[in-house]
């Protein structure tokens, strides 16, 4: 949490004027019972009108002076409270966007959107009532205790016994309290993920009639969630009756004192009343602190987790060289025996991966489910990093060229469609953001998605919602093989971004890929052999290994595997025919 107080640099004079304000309100508080004593002493018992109301007139300007004061420290907890929760959600935000996949899939989604949200709000709360609190809480008590001893020190004792009892009660409790809402916070990640999961999934949820499973799931995480959160607060609400058991039984024995002290004319009515006001005053501010030092646990267990990641330096170390030119002699991507774990796998997901794909060429990848497709794809960009070996991009290992400058020469379509909310163009400009009309035509037109954009209401200007849900499965991955032809790459990333198409548009989306005017190294992830069987060189993939290596008819005479995809999807006479 310490870590964290950097963000409150900008807003170092409101951090100071807040709690400044705040003992000068807390400051007239103390005098109010002084004043109340010198009423009942002076001006009720003499029978002394004119100075009762001058005295009456004397609170209500300490009131008003002192609600000028908490109000203008409101404003600066306010401002810097806000003004810090801004700085460290952009921070986490940035630190999350410099975070590689191998990290973004060890931290999780879910947890990291709490992080993002609702433990910076918390955060953004204890900051809030730290600055309006901390000091002016333990400013009233300990001013309490040193103004009851101006009025009687020997009543005054109970306050120096009744004070170290409570601040036992409160900090016990606190120091009990933090490490059990760290795990609520671990549970409500739970709920989140449950919650994301079944969101984005409900399509299928739905179709499999698995909606009673689901909502049990979710209510087992929900009373997880209810249990700790239930436990923990039996704790700390044990605070607020602990501490008024204890403050009221002072008030009792401060009562009887006092009462003994006016009978043998020691002390005076107004002074026990003063007394009591104090004793009164410090039950509010310990009860105020005791609230605040719940919110502060909460506050620094989430804080905890926004260090945590803040903490995280990225695994790949950004290279310094830039790939600007890009030659025509040479393999445009080469593979020198990779293979790739991804942390906290047990195995490898890629073993022992070699080959050369030229300028211009197109490679096709096939293979079963789970055979380390889409993996292999992802080293070409550095979005991993080879646990063996080296990938090579235009003769240079990936890992000494700086991302940027990469990825400026690679093009890739994901297997899942993400699309954002915005016009068609909007989402095109991703690749190209000067890009012109005939961009947007030429780009369209070879991603076979010109006919149906055209009839669109505004053409490229049509709004597409969030994930662009009014579009069709195919639509979006036309647009998004569109997005990527943009930035017309050198090398071009399709991976598996053509499922959801039928064989005559795929046919046509690979002709035209191929018949583009620039010499682009294009890479084909697919399950269909017939989208790859006009490749000019086919690897075939089998449990993360490379089983085969060719052209169709090569493959398709010695190669097993390529044989098994190849014949279950098309008749043995039709393929020999």
């Amino acid at each position: 949490m310490k870590s964290l107080l950097v963000y409150l640099k900008k807003y170092r004079k409101e951090s100071i004027l807040a709690p400044l304000f705040k003992m000068l309100e807390a400051t007239f508080e103390l005098l109010v019972p002084l004043v109340m004593a010198a009423v009942i002493d002076t001006g009720i018992r003499n029978h002394d009108r004119h100075y009762v109301i001058s005295m009456c007139l004397v609170l209500v300007l300490l009131g008003i002076v002192g609600l000028a004061a908490s109000i203008t420290a409101q404003y600066f907890a306010a401002k810097a409270a806000t003004g810090f929760a801004g700085a460290l959600r952009h921070a986490l935000f940035d630190k999350i966007q410099s975070l590689t996949f191998s990290q973004m899939d060890t931290f999780g989604t879910d947890t990291l959107i709490t992080r993002l949200t609702s433990d910076v709000n918390q955060v953004q709360n204890g900051v809030n009532l730290f600055l309006r609190l901390f000091l002016r809480s333990p400013f009233v008590v300990f001013g309490a205790m040193i103004m009851a001893f101006t009025v009687d020190a020997r009543s005054a004792m109970l306050f120096v016994i009744t004070i170290p009892i409570l601040s036992v009660v409160i900090f016990g409790i606190m120091l009990t309290t933090m490490p059990l809402y760290k795990g609520v916070q671990a549970n409500l990640d739970r709920i989140m993920m449950s919650t994301r999961e079944n969101l984005t999934g409900v399509r299928v949820i739905r179709a499999f009639r698995k909606e009673p499973d689901e909502t049990r799931r979710f209510r087992e995480n929900n009373r997880t969630l209810a249990a700790s959160q239930k436990f923990v607060g039996r704790i700390s609400g044990l605070m607020n009756p602990v501490t008024y058991v204890i403050i009221n039984l002072s008030t009792c024995a401060l009562i009887y004192v006092g009462a003994v002290r006016i009978d043998t004319g020691i002390l005076k009515a107004g002074q026990v009343v003063a007394l009591l006001n104090y004793m009164s005053q410090i039950l509010i501010e310990l009860i105020k602190l005791a609230n605040l030092i719940i919110q502060m646990t909460k506050a620094a267990a989430c804080g905890d987790r926004i260090a945590a990641v803040l903490a995280v330096q990225p695994d790949m170390k950004n290279g310094e060289q830039k790939l600007s030119a890009v030659e025509d002699d040479g393999p445009a991507v080469a593979f020198r025996d990779v293979s790739l774990s991804y942390k906290g796998s047990a195995g490898r997901a890629l073993e022992h991966i070699s080959f050369e794909a030229r300028k211009g060429q197109t490679i096709g990848i096939i293979g079963g489910t789970g055979s380390g497709k889409s993996s292999l794809v992802n080293l070409i960009p550095r979005f991993y990093d080879v646990s063996e070996g080296e990938v090579d991009v235009f003769g240079t290992d990936v890992r000494k060229l700086d991302a940027a400058s990469l990825r400026e020469h690679v093009g890739i379509v994901l297997q899942k469609a993400e699309l954002f909310k915005g016009s068609i163009a909007d989402n095109l400009r991703w690749g190209n953001a000067e890009a012109q009309s005939q961009d947007f035509e030429q780009a369209l037109e070879i991603s076979q998605a010109k006919e149906y954009v055209d009839k669109k209401p505004g053409g490229v200007g049509y709004m597409l919602e969030q994930n662009g849900r009014n579009l069709s499965g195919g639509q979006r991955q036309r647009l998004t093989i569109a997005r990527a032809l943009m930035k017309k790459p050198d090398i071009l990333i399709l991976d598996d971004s053509a499922s959801a198409l039928d064989f005559a548009t795929d046919a046509k989306l690979r002709m035209a890929i191929r018949n583009m005017s620039h010499s682009m190294t294009t890479f084909i992830v697919s399950q269909r052999a017939a989208s790859v069987q006009y490749a000019d060189l086919i690897l075939v993939l089998d449990d993360g290994k490379l089983v085969g290596k060719g052209t169709h008819e090569e493959l398709l005479r010695s190669n097993e595997v390529y044989q098994e995809i190849y014949y279950s999807q098309f008749p043995k006479e039709a393929a020999h025919a």
